[in-house]
């Protein structure tokens, strides 16, 4: 059997799990977590990257931090993950989604202005299979308008609109670290803040509405409650696990970027002879090899191609369901516009396998079974 996704084990992560054990510090904001934000902020040029327990909680804290509030709208893409909404809805605001682009399934940046309203309060950009949205509109949009961008990058660390760092350009971003991302830590993410002046109250909110991020810098001699909070941080395990990633993620990026290689290689015929669409990456966007998607005919023809490689013992799936068609997303937000393609082009995509060690052999037989049940 060829899963869909196997998570990524670089082999030394065992090592520094049991190096935070020996070290009496497995509960949160220990080394590891300092290790690994430092790397981060590293990686994307960005002021401060505070680890979270996932990408869920690096929302609901940009969410916080942005002062979304009830009676807020929120404009996103409604081909996303349920947490992209909830993190608004749980701050009682309203989410406003709008059509996505067919060729590179992020939102479109030309209908978010049409959707601006006086209750606006920010643009969610989610960079789907780690490619960029167009950011530059989407900033120049949130300046005219005063709106806060938050960057949901749950799937784009390592990736790159026009040399930025996806995450590190709006006000705020959001990775995730959960077992189907390019680097893991099991459950786990991390917000990146651009603001410093923000970094203060962002530890606070984090550290259950206390100062103990201060206390424990030696600036303040003892902690206390400052203000409304929760827990967010992980344990020092998960960010072991994820140092021991973070080291190593040039070799996961290659090894990733080969298999999307081979698939694009081996399945160009079959785009040239119209029978399938594949990813487009626009030329000014780096992306991460995130995934490998392929567009068949229609959602017919997808359910018969996931049944034939499933008995080709291949795990392929489907992705999201559009927001705006879910009862919570009926119940909690509104679609703004005609929906030309979400819901469309949601009904034709098809993900292929596609993680650290996935081999060559593995990717000629997926791509054989595909050819094989178009011929």
């Amino acid at each position: 059997m060829i899963c869909f996704n196997v998570p990524p084990v670089i082999g030394t992560e065992e090592k520094y799990i049991h190096e935070a054990i020996l070290n009496h510090k497995i509960s949160g904001d220990g080394e590891f977590t300092g290790r690994c934000s430092a790397i981060l902020e590293e990686m994307t040029k960005t002021a401060k990257a505070l680890l979270t327990t996932s990408c869920t909680h690096a929302t609901e804290m940009a969410a916080i931090l942005s002062g979304i509030g009830p009676g807020d709208e929120v404009i996103m893409p409604s081909y996303t993950f349920v947490s992209t909404a909830d993190a608004f809805v749980l701050r009682g605001a309203t989410p406003v989604f709008v059509d996505i682009r067919p060729d590179t399934m992020n939102i479109d940046e030309a209908l978010i202005e049409d959707a601006v309203t006086d209750r606006t309060r920010a643009i969610v950009a989610v960079h789907y299979a780690g490619v960029g949205c167009e950011m530059d509109p989407i900033m120049a949009t949130a300046k005219k308008h005063g709106l806060i961008v938050i960057e949901d990058a749950a799937q784009a660390i390592q990736a790159f609109y026009k040399e930025q760092a996806l995450g590190s350009i709006g006000d705020f971003g959001c990775f995730s670290f959960h077992e189907t991302k390019n680097l893991s830590m099991g459950e786990g993410g991390a917000l990146l803040i651009r603001d410093p002046s923000m970094i203060e109250k962002a530890e606070i909110i984090r550290e259950k509405g206390t100062n103990r991020s201060k206390f424990f810098r030696g600036q303040i001699d003892k902690y206390t409650w400052v203000d409304a909070g929760s827990s967010y941080l992980p344990s020092e395990m998960n960010a072991a696990y994820l140092y021991a990633q973070l080291l190593q993620a040039q070799t996961i990026f290659a090894d990733r970027m080969s298999s999307f290689t081979h698939y694009m290689q081996r399945l160009l015929p079959l785009k040239e002879a119209g029978k399938i669409e594949v990813p487009t990456i626009p030329s000014h966007c780096r992306h991460n090899a995130h995934m490998f998607y392929i567009k068949a005919a229609g959602l017919s023809e997808r359910t018969r191609l996931i049944e034939y490689l499933k008995q080709h013992d291949i795990m392929a799936v489907f992705h999201y369901i559009p927001l705006h068609s879910a009862p919570a997303g009926l119940k909690f937000g509104r679609f703004h516009g005609e929906d030309r393609y979400t819901t469309k082009e949601s009904e034709r995509l098809l993900r292929l396998p596609l993680y650290y060690g996935l081999t060559v052999q593995e990717v000629d037989k997926i791509c054989d079974c595909i050819e094989e049940f178009y011929r």
